[in-house]
C-alpha cells in the first residue's frame, strides 16, 4: 500500500521530560504524523466515511500527548501511536515524529526529537 495520510507540525504545549522544570513549566512540542491507509474506496467514493478525518485524528494525538505527564517523548510518542490505532482500524501504520526544540541539552541545535513507527499487527 502506498496512501498516506499527514499530518505536519501539530503544535502542543505539555510538561514531559525528565528534568524538575520540565515537568512545572512545561514546553511546546511539534508532533508530525504519518498514516498508512488505503484510501481507494475514499478517492472512489469522495466520502469522508471511507477515510479517516484528520480534526479527529488531531483530537486523538492531542488527548494522548497531553493526557498525563511522560518522562521520555519515546513514551509520549508511543502512547500517541497505540491511541490512533486504536481509534481509527483503517489506519495500518503509523509513523509519529516528536520534536522537543526546547530540550535541555548544553548545545546549539536546531532540531531534536523521536520517530516511532507502529503497525498494525497482521491478521487483525
Amino acid at each position: 500500500m502506498t496512501d498516506r495520510i499527514f499530518i505536519r507540525g501539530l503544535t502542543l504545549h505539555a510538561y514531559h521530560g525528565v528534568m524538575p522544570h520540565e515537568g512545572k513549566v512545561g514546553q511546546t512540542f511539534t508532533i508530525d504524523l504519518d498514516l498508512d491507509i488505503d484510501l481507494s474506496e475514499a478517492a472512489r467514493t469522495d466520502k469522508v466515511k471511507d477515510t479517516v478525518s484528520y480534526a479527529d485524528v488531531a483530537q486523538c494525538v492531542e488527548k494522548a500527548f497531553t493526557g498525563q505527564r511522560f518522562r521520555l517523548i519515546e513514551a509520549a510518542g508511543g502512547a500517541v501511536a497505540d491511541a490512533v490505532l486504536a481509534a481509527f482500524p483503517r489506519v495500518q501504520k503509523i509513523a509519529v515524529t516528536i520534536h522537543k526544540p526546547h530540550a535541555p541539552i548544553a548545545a546549539t541545535f536546531t532540531d531534536v526529537g523521536v520517530m516511532l513507527t507502529r503497525s498494525r499487527a497482521k491478521g487483525k
